[in-house]
């Protein structure tokens, strides 16, 4: 029987496909030990809808001082907590006539607010955004992975290797880095995700597609599973 790996960064309130890409494998692997990425990334921000149009929230972050281009997610330092009351207001603001915004809110409100470092929160956020889409694919970290090694493709076939796994999905963005030959040579089956966002019921008029998961949780509520998934 064929099994199936995913891999991505943890990242902050991630779009509609990561889940979709989650919900497609037997088994998904944060990449938080490796490098943290210079410069905008969706590392530590996704948009939501408001009624201007889209919109970025953004974490501000920082890294160790002498680790810039070599920090991993796992050094990655919240500046401060502040951000976290405004974020809050910004989905209240936008989301609170929203036919499903309780109670997502306010347990993405409870996750927010309590002291844990910048993966740590991320992680909590990405695991109860699965809990509710009933995504119940196996999750592990590769920092809990420690004889896991190797860069680029090397690294993807051995996490392949460690988890009994004889095909990788990758994103469609990875298309440039993935080395196909390397990957066919040690036995790797190489596919990349299909996703197209669905269209869903929003606030604020025209429909804006690949948004952060809580614009189709709190638009969606107990359908946003059928509607990520097709089902």
């Amino acid at each position: 029987m064929s099994v199936t790996v995913a891999v991505h960064q943890p990242n902050y309130l991630p779009w509609v496909g990561y889940f979709h890409k989650i919900a497609q494998v037997d088994h998904f692997v944060f990449l938080d030990s490796t490098q943290y990425p210079r410069g905008r990334s969706v590392a530590n921000r996704n948009r939501i809808k408001t009624v201007q149009g889209a919109q970025w929230l953004t974490v501000p972050v920082s890294l160790p001082k002498g680790t810039q281009g070599k920090a991993s997610y796992l050094d990655v330092i919240l500046r401060d907590d502040r951000w976290k009351k405004k974020h809050l207001k910004t989905l209240r603001v936008n989301y609170s006539r929203a036919p499903h915004f309780h109670p997502y809110f306010d347990q993405i409100a409870e996750i927010l607010l309590q002291p844990l470092s910048f993966v740590e929160m991320n992680i909590a956020l990405i695991r109860y955004f699965l809990s509710q889409l009933e995504i119940d694919t196996p999750l592990h970290r590769l920092s809990a992975l420690p004889e896991v090694t190797g860069q680029k493709s090397e690294l993807i076939v051995n996490i392949c290797r460690r988890l009994g796994a004889d095909t990788y999905l990758s994103g469609q963005g990875a298309r440039k880095y993935n080395d196909e030959t390397y990957y066919a040579a040690n036995g790797i089956r190489l596919t990349y995700q299909e996703f197209t966002c669905p269209v869903y019921p929003q606030l604020f008029g025209e429909f804006v597609p690949n948004l952060s998961i809580v614009d189709l949780l709190f638009n969606c509520g107990p359908e946003s599973r059928t509607v990520l998934l097709g089902e």
